[in-house]
């Protein structure tokens, strides 16, 4: 039985009877609520395992409520929307969601998606040799890779998990230049089916997060990808 405990958030009882009707097969914990605000008490009451979360709604859009959550927890986000232009995708994921599933969606296409993230949140292992090195230094940034710290000038980064596995993954070759794919495939793994605008996304917010202690550490390499370098 999976022990999975997952916040539906959506205006529209239909589409939360759909997907507990599915979830109830997978044996997946739903508990739900119809507005942004409503869903910002139950996630400090009933601490889910991730949210999915409408864009559309009273009260509270999920735009608002996403901005929120991710401020105040750690909690990965589904976003659902109406709405399929690419600027709506992307301002979810640049507000820190981590998926998004576009309405309408198949409930299993939904339940994928969630088993996906479930997945990448569990420590993988290697598909290569063992990296003994437990942790990296460059010029005042010290990433610890067992204890997903970033500190830099005695102050701790507070980084999402993806982001960390990002800054770590490619701190490990500083150097060599990531295909945006390559990212996507040791990141998030082979099973993402989201946009390949999340490393982009997430590139932004590493940067944002990193800059006031550290600049230009993470360097576009343009028509390619990312590379990692740290000036001597």
């Amino acid at each position: 039985m999976n022990p999975w405990k997952v916040l539906v958030v959506d205006d529209d009882p239909n589409v939360r009877e759909i997907i507990r009707l599915y979830f109830e097969k997978q044996h997946i914990e739903m508990i739900e609520a119809q507005d942004g605000l409503a869903a910002l008490n139950l996630v400090e009451k009933e601490a889910p395992d991730i949210i999915i979360l409408d864009v559309m709604m009273p009260v509270m859009d999920g735009y608002d409520a996403c901005r929120e959550i991710v401020k105040r927890f750690d909690i990965p986000i589904i976003m659902l929307t109406a709405k399929g232009e690419e600027i709506d995708r992307v301002l979810g994921l640049e507000l820190g969601a981590d998926d998004y599933v576009t309405k309408p969606f198949s409930p299993r296409e939904l339940i994928a998606r969630i088993k996906a993230i479930f997945r990448r949140m569990q420590p993988r292992k290697p598909n290569h040799e063992p990296d003994a090195q437990q942790s990296y230094e460059f010029n005042g940034l010290t990433i610890h890779v067992e204890r997903r710290e970033v500190i830099a000038d005695n102050d701790k980064i507070n980084l999402r998990p993806k982001e960390f596995d990002l800054l770590s993954y490619m701190a490990k070759s500083p150097g060599n230049v990531f295909t945006r794919e390559q990212l996507l495939e040791q990141v998030w793994g082979y099973d993402f089916i989201g946009d390949i605008r999340t490393v982009d996304v997430h590139v932004k917010k590493l940067r944002e997060k990193l800059n006031p202690y550290i600049s230009n550490i993470i360097h576009t390499v343009w028509g390619i990808g990312y590379k990692f370098e740290v000036e001597s």
